[in-house]
């Protein structure tokens, strides 16, 4: 008797009689991991502020560690699908670390090669994540930022087209569906429709275009908020100021019915705050976002209104605990 882990039947000659046996695979794959993430209640944040929740979404808890796991998978499954993607032409893209890592941790899994180019300056944390994962990275200038890194990419699809598929998560129309088929979808059902606004920040802003675009169909009333760095010179990696960027194609700016400048110094407190008071160790992005939604409910509360606040915790603190603000008082 012999037994094929794929799930198929499988006969074999035992004897004089032919035996088939069928094992049921088991456990979860990587990609049907992705998605269905916790909303964690921030109480701390609210105790002053009668009527008003915020609420976060844990996508620590992804496979990949962050949100862009969720674009990953999508940009991924799309290319397969269609046969731009193999064990001989592989995955390209620029990344500031998240999406990066996904890509990678989805080529080693799923068997084709990825490239990414990448500023030198991201956190050792996310270098080691991508080697030990078999990424190829080309490192570019920390002078240039992500903009930098989409440069070079554009470059080398240029130069050898056919080397390569070029993901382009900052134009791929994949990245916001991925938010519009679930993470909006997984709000407004883990809210029971209670959800009265919605907060993430912009770096390629498909999480925020594509949730957008499916909350406002499920209820227009929700209030969705964009936030982004106060200046071109921050310390929010991943994200980007509109202003002075490449502003990704997929961008829409007529979705937000408003937008929040954040100082990456109120971030640093807000991470600091949350690790020491609410035990949730969260990246610098995810602390800027909940920054913005305790302003928000802040001014809620002062108009004697009532909120549901979800923001986006994009990650969790374990690719930043070398940046030195956590020492500092």
């Amino acid at each position: 008797m012999s037994f094929n882990l794929n799930g198929r039947e499988h006969p074999e000659e035992d004897g004089s009689c032919m035996i088939t046996t069928t094992v049921k695979p088991l456990g979860t794959t990587i990609l049907e991991r992705i998605g269905h993430t916790p909303l964690v209640r921030l109480e701390g944040l609210t105790s002053r502020l009668p009527g008003i929740q915020i609420l976060g979404k844990a996508e620590w808890t992804n496979p990949g560690g962050s949100v862009k796991d969720r674009a990953a998978a999508s940009i991924v499954t799309d290319a397969q699908r269609r046969g731009l993607l193999s064990a001989s032409r592989g995955l390209l893209d620029a990344t500031s670390g998240n999406t990066g890592i996904a890509y990678a941790m989805l080529g080693a899994a799923m068997g084709f090669p990825v490239t990414l180019c990448m500023p030198s300056n991201v956190s050792e944390a996310r270098k080691r994540y991508l080697k030990a994962y078999g990424a190829e990275v080309v490192w570019t200038s920390p002078a240039d930022g992500s903009d930098g890194a989409i440069r070079k990419a554009r470059e080398m699809i240029a130069a050898e087209p056919d080397r390569y598929y070029y993901a382009d998560q900052y134009s791929n129309d994949e990245n916001w569906r991925a938010h519009y088929r679930t993470t909006g979808n997984e709000i407004w059902e883990q809210t029971e429709g209670q959800v009265t606004h919605f907060v993430a920040a912009l770096g390629t802003t498909g999480t925020f275009m594509g949730t957008t675009r499916r909350l406002k169909e499920l209820n227009p009333n929700i209030q969705c908020v964009s936030m982004q760095p106060d200046s071109p010179f921050n310390g929010l990696e991943g994200l980007k100021h509109m202003a002075t960027a490449i502003v990704p194609k997929i961008y829409d700016p007529d979705l937000a019915d408003r937008n929040i400048e954040m100082a990456t110094e109120r971030a640093y407190a807000m991470a600091k705050y949350m690790g020491r008071n609410l035990g949730l160790l969260v990246g610098v992005s995810a602390a800027a976002a909940t920054a913005a939604a305790v302003q928000l409910a802040e001014e809620e509360a002062a108009k004697g209104h009532e909120a549901v606040i979800v923001t986006i915790l994009c990650d969790g603190a374990d690719k930043y605990m070398t940046e030195r603000f956590w020492t500092e008082e």
